[in-house]
């Protein structure tokens, strides 16, 4: 038996939200009323749907009923669209996607796309390591990830790599790596990493020379532009994707601390084998945008 319109809405907010408070303050409805419509479902499903957690998270089945329905959501958001022509209402996409594709290749090869289309996008953000895992617990639609295996119904394309360089400002490099990136100088030198989810660093360093990972001190800057800004104001070195490069190299900007040993991070597009006809020409264009932006795996 399958939910009804109030009980799936309830479902989905609270995987949105996290919490039956936040679900039910979403919905304009009480807590009392969302619980008893996911305590509903899961009587007629026979099976829990919701780990009450702070924050809640889905059950294994939960996570295969959120798929199905933020599907069949967007089937039904795609056939009223059609019928009403010239007012229809845009279509709303939930995707997954890291945070570097997003303040590089992704906006600018999609936006020609979204406003032709008439679609409203609704990103969750994670390490590429771990947008697969959003798409898992029934967080989005499709997803760019590192993760080569598809879920099941699922098919994985090749988008390219994104392929990243370690580096300083000159001024930077003088004062720690005055005999150039060593394991000694890197045990002191401040690093820049996004997050504690992001490994980047700690395995070229590990790589390279070593290192156990966050044995060095780190800068912990979890936003796109701002860890650039530090890398540009000498408060540390770190990696940084082509796209962002610019011309700071060839101007002396910044130096590469690590010549011929950059690192290369392979991503894979993630969407379910039948799709809306939407999120199908949603497909084809990420694909496309990904071809011409990064190199090819």
């Amino acid at each position: 038996m399958l939910p009804d319109t109030r009980q799936a809405e309830a479902l989905l907010a609270i995987l949105d939200t996290g919490s039956f408070e936040l679900a039910a303050a979403l919905l304009h409805v009480s807590a009392s009323a969302v619980s008893q419509r996911v305590s509903a479902m899961e009587v007629a499903l026979g099976t829990p749907l919701i780990i009450r957690s702070r924050p809640c998270r889905p059950t294994s089945a939960g996570q295969r009923l959120a798929l199905y329905l933020r599907r069949s959501k967007l089937l039904e958001a795609e056939f009223l669209s059609s019928m009403q022509e010239e007012d229809a209402r845009p279509v709303s996409l939930s995707l997954a996607v890291n945070n570097d594709t997003l303040g590089t290749w992704l906006l600018p090869g999609l936006a020609p796309f979204l406003v032709q289309e008439n679609v409203l996008l609704e990103l969750s953000l994670d390490d590429q390591d771990h947008t697969y895992t959003l798409m898992e617990r029934g967080l989005a639609l499709a997803a760019i990830s590192t993760e080569p295996q598809p879920m099941r119904g699922c098919v994985a394309e090749p988008l390219g790599v994104m392929r990243y360089r370690m580096l300083a400002t000159p001024a930077f490099a003088r004062r720690w790596f005055p005999a150039g990136l060593g394991r000694d100088a890197a045990l002191h030198a401040p690093m820049m990493v996004f997050d504690r989810k992001d490994l980047l660093q700690a395995n070229f360093m590990q790589r390279e020379f070593g290192l156990t990972p966050f044995s060095h001190p780190c800068h912990y800057i979890p936003a796109n532009e701002s860890f650039l800004r530090c890398i540009d104001l000498g408060l540390g070195y770190g990696m940084v994707a082509e796209q962002q490069i610019g011309d700071r190299l060839a101007s002396g900007a910044l130096l590469d601390l690590a010549p011929g040993k950059h690192t290369d991070v392979a991503l894979h597009w993630h969407s379910w084998r039948v799709q809306s006809p939407k999120l199908e020409r949603l497909s084809a264009a990420v694909v496309d945008a990904a071809h011409r932006a990064l190199r090819p795996i």
